[in-house]
This record gives C-alpha cells, sequence and structure tokens, in this order.
C-alpha cells in the first residue's frame, strides 16, 4: 500500500506543469550564484526566490542547490536544468523581440470620414509620414457605426451618433463651421448691410444628405431666416463643398475641412467660423499606451488640427 501511495504521488508531481515563476528565481539565482543578487534583479525579497526554489525542488523531487555558508551551489541536476532553463528564456525571449517587431510593422488602420480624410486628412499625410517614417498608417474611408473585427485599429469620428460606452475616446477638436463660397461670386451671393455680411436673395444654397441640417442649425445660431432663397441639393457632404469652389452656391463648410482651400484662396468665408457644439475624437477599443505608435499619431492629429 505504502508503494502505491508513493507512486500516485510521483506521478501527480511528474504530469503537473512547472511554475514558470519558479524557473524564473532558480534561473537567476543560478545564474547569479546569490538568492540575495536574484531577489534583487527580479524585485522581489530574498524569501519569496528562496521559497519559490524550494517548491521548484519539491516539484521536480529533487535539490537544485547545495546551501552552505549563505552561499548556494548547483546540485549536477541543478546544472542540467540551469542550461535548459537559459535555452528556454532564449527562445521566449527571442520570440517576443520577433512578435515586438511584427507589432511595428504593422499598419496603423485608420477609419476616417470621407469628406474629413479627402479634404484635411490625406493633404496632411506626407507631413506625417516625414515626422514618423517607422509608421506604417493605413487610411480607410468610413463613417459612423464601426467594427474593430474588421481590422481598424482607431477610427476618427464626428460625435453626431451613439458610439456607446466602452469605446476609449480622445478629443481632438471641436467644429467650426460657416458659410463657404467661391471668392468670386461674393458680389453675388454676399450683401453688406451697415457693414456686416448678408446672405443676399440671389444666394443659392448647397444642401447634402450626410448633413440635412447644416444650414438650419447655422441660420438659428446666427438669428436669421433662409426663406426664399435658391437650394441645390448633393448626396454628398463633400460634393456641396466642391460645388461652392466651382462657384454653384454657398456650403455650410467645417473649418479643418476648408481651411485649405481658404488660405489657397479657393474660398472665402466671409461670416468666418462658429461652433456647432459637435466634435472629433480618436476612438480606440482600450486606452491608448504611452509611447506606442498609436498615441504617437493621436498627438500628430491634435496637433495638426491645432496648427
Amino acid at each position: 500500500m505504502k508503494t502505491d501511495d508513493f507512486g500516485e504521488k510521483n506521478s501527480r508531481k511528474i504530469n503537473r506543469p512547472l511554475s514558470l515563476g519558479g524557473l524564473r528565481c532558480f534561473e537567476a539565482a543560478a545564474r547569479l550564484e546569490s538568492f540575495t543578487q536574484a531577489a534583487n534583479s527580479l524585485n522581489l525579497t530574498h524569501g519569496a526566490v528562496s521559497r519559490a526554489v524550494r517548491a521548484l525542488e519539491d516539484e521536480l523531487g529533487i535539490a537544485l542547490f547545495e546551501r552552505r555558508h549563505r552561499r548556494v551551489y548547483l546540485t549536477p541536476a541543478g546544472r542540467t536544468l540551469f542550461q535548459a532553463s537559459q535555452q528556454a528564456f532564449g527562445i521566449l525571449e527571442q520570440t517576443a523581440q520577433k512578435l515586438r517587431q511584427q507589432a511595428q510593422d504593422a499598419p496603423l488602420v485608420l477609419s476616417c470620414e470621407p469628406t474629413l480624410l479627402m479634404r484635411w486628412l490625406i493633404p496632411r499625410l506626407p507631413a506625417f509620414q516625414l515626422a514618423h517614417p517607422d509608421i506604417h498608417l493605413q487610411l480607410v474611408a468610413g463613417g459612423g457605426p464601426f467594427s474593430f473585427h474588421d481590422g481598424i485599429s482607431a477610427a476618427l469620428r464626428r460625435n453626431d451618433f451613439d458610439w456607446g460606452d466602452k469605446l476609449h475616446r480622445q478629443w481632438l477638436f471641436n467644429e467650426q463651421v460657416g458659410p463657404v463660397c467661391k471668392p468670386e461670386m461674393l458680389p453675388r451671393f454676399i450683401a453688406l448691410h451697415a457693414g456686416q455680411p448678408q446672405l443676399s436673395r440671389d444666394a443659392v444654397l448647397l444642401h447634402s444628405a450626410t448633413r440635412p441640417d447644416a444650414w438650419r442649425h447655422w441660420a438659428q445660431d446666427q438669428n436669421v431666416s433662409l426663406e426664399g432663397r435658391p437650394e441645390q441639393r448633393f448626396d454628398h457632404f463633400y460634393f456641396s463643398l466642391q460645388a461652392a469652389v466651382a462657384g454653384i452656391g454657398v456650403a455650410i463648410g467645417p473649418w479643418q475641412q476648408v481651411r485649405d482651400d481658404v488660405d489657397g484662396g479657393l474660398l472665402s468665408a466671409p461670416f468666418g467660423f462658429t461652433s456647432d457644439g459637435s466634435g472629433y475624437c480618436l476612438l480606440t477599443p482600450q486606452e491608448i499606451r504611452p509611447g506606442s505608435a498609436l498615441a504617437r499619431l493621436a498627438d500628430w492629429l491634435k496637433l495638426s488640427s491645432d496648427a
């Protein structure tokens, strides 16, 4: 009976997986030939290292160290395990390094609303590549709800829909809007009254299906009426802005999306820009790790929107 019991206990020990923490403590103690130095290198106490090694010896059923005069010496079994553990930890470290490199080489996939992507982000992409040549940024167009299961690393979205409370969000900039038109069309579309600009009766209001209430919200904020003015509608917001550049009418232009055209003289903003209460956020599945490629992208987006 005793022999059978002993065999069952040894069988359970043989089948039990070794403690990785115990192996790490053993490897450090064997390499440094000191439990104290091993404890310092692992940020543990001497007692914690000693207990971990003792537990490992109990699991193996064999002594790994000879302990005498406050020093430790590897037994033959200890030397065998030390060589194996160094090889194993070396393989693990090499594998971890490869995985880190793969993570660095993997592209950051940023989903961005199409109009903001075309009129603001893409023109600034060369500056990002120059500032961060090690980050492979891949841009995809998308608006509204999305899924990170589609391979998206982050999404740049205006807070005009409910994205729930499970996403991490980093605020980038407030949305500021104002009427814009081709400078040559100012005499036709904009009238001056007591030195202040007003929409003329001939001003063609350019609407879009993706922001159908843009003009109404601006008029309410300015306390003006839009009654009786001609209108033209487009399927997408981008088309309404392009129509304004072409001189077809006056569109509501968000500052970030028309700033280059205003600076370049393609568009004029006679009323300036005012906040409409919305804004853009960078959405990620979890909190952004400081110093990561995603953190550097977020910082660059914020700086680019402020510039």
